[in-house]
């Protein structure tokens, strides 16, 4: 079944650099007319165009029928001149510079931190709004750091046309993923604490992550060595703690974004969060247990109402048939699955619950959510 999955995700998202896919057929098999290509459109650039996400973020642009008059696909020099084919027509990848955004009214950003610092204030100068995916600027002070169900009030002064750059991040993936179910609840009755534990794919590192772990099932299941570039241990068949440095405090990094970004993104410096991060051997959805505790009494039938009525998420709760939600039930999907709804019984009365959270690393986890961004800012 994994392998299976992970073919299907290799065959969409690096179907731009191996020449294309039949851009005027949808996921679900109908055929629809392409919109996107709109003279009075913006001009978009996606920079880091050839990674998982670069191409993702092509996806869901032709899935929502973005509207553009223009898109320039931007990549390291090593990709620069490669031809990409895109909505029936071809591209050129152009090398990464700082003459990149002339006329460019949106970059979408998904190159690492270093690309973004160097590249990203470049855009803004140039009246560009730059959406960028890397954790560069999102505890800077003025970035609106934006979920477009949970905060898009932090965004409302950022507008197409207005004549000025802007800058906005994108939170990280295990954060988006997280609230989409937490905050429907943090509304109806204040989260004062969470309690997180992650089990995060292999596309949270990118596709060579993701080769990496099919490389290595197929040499562990033959009884050879695993090949441990990307994360220095066995990934397949194995999990382990987050490979993200580990700080005085004993938080690794992705723990410690998740505290930090949830009190930005929620405007609430009190609330009490914690996390522990788990990579484990999945090619590209993650999935969390949360635990919240609330200030406001809020029973598990209440809860499982809120999360059926909020926007991007489905509830996945069949007890009887003990079926909830699943990596791959939610791969390639844009809706956040939740399950598994009840009550804290370690704590009195009803101001506990526990959830289990299912999300699409790539697809809300990152290019749709930044995608989404955009259509707020038209």
């Amino acid at each position: 079944m994994q392998a299976a999955a992970y073919h299907n995700h290799r065959t969409s998202s690096t179907f731009l650099a191996r020449g294309g896919r039949n851009s005027s057929k949808n996921r679900s098999g109908n055929f629809t007319v392409r919109m996107g290509l709109k003279e009075d459109g913006p001009s978009l650039a996606v920079v880091g165009v050839t990674g998982a996400v670069g191409q993702e973020f092509l996806h869901v642009l032709s899935d929502r029928d973005f509207p553009y008059r223009s898109i320039r696909m931007l990549a390291s020099k090593r990709s620069a001149g490669n031809h990409l084919t895109f909505e029936d027509k071809e591209y050129i990848i152009e090398e990464l510079n700082e003459d990149s955004f002339g006329g460019i009214d949106i970059a979408l950003f998904s190159a690492g931190g270093s690309i973004s610092k160097k590249f990203g204030p470049v855009a803004v100068s140039q009246g560009c709004i730059v959406i960028d995916n890397s954790s560069a600027f999102r505890m800077e002070e003025g970035v609106p750091l934006i979920i477009p169900e949970v905060n898009p009030q932090a965004m409302d002064h950022i507008k197409l046309g207005s004549g000025k750059g802007a800058l906005i991040a994108n939170p990280n993936c295990s954060t988006i993923i997280c609230l989409m179910a937490a905050t429907p609840l943090h509304r109806h009755a204040k989260v004062i604490r969470m309690v997180v534990s992650t089990y995060q794919a292999a596309s949270g590192a990118g596709a060579a992550a993701m080769e990496e772990l099919e490389l290595q099932t197929r040499e562990v299941l033959e009884g050879k060595e695993p090949t441990c570039k990307i994360f220095k241990q066995q990934y397949a068949f194995n999990l382990f703690s987050h490979n993200a440095p580990v700080l005085s405090n004993g938080y690794n990094e992705e723990e410690m974004k998740l505290v930090k970004e949830t009190r930005k993104i929620w405007n609430d410096m009190n609330v009490k969060v914690t996390a522990t991060c788990i990579r484990v051997p999945v090619m590209r959805a993650h999935a969390e247990s949360v635990n919240l505790q609330f200030e406001k009494p809020l029973d598990e039938d209440s809860a499982r109402e809120i999360l059926r009525s909020a926007a991007g998420v489905v509830v996945i709760d069949e007890r009887d048939s003990n079926h909830f939600p699943t990596p791959l039930e939610v791969s390639n999907k844009d809706d956040v699955a939740v399950g598994r709804i009840r009550q804290d019984v370690s704590q009195d009365g009803y101001y506990g619950l526990d959830i289990f959270v299912c999300g699409d690393q790539i697809r809300k986890g990152a290019a749709l959510n930044a995608i989404q961004i955009a259509e707020l800012a038209l």
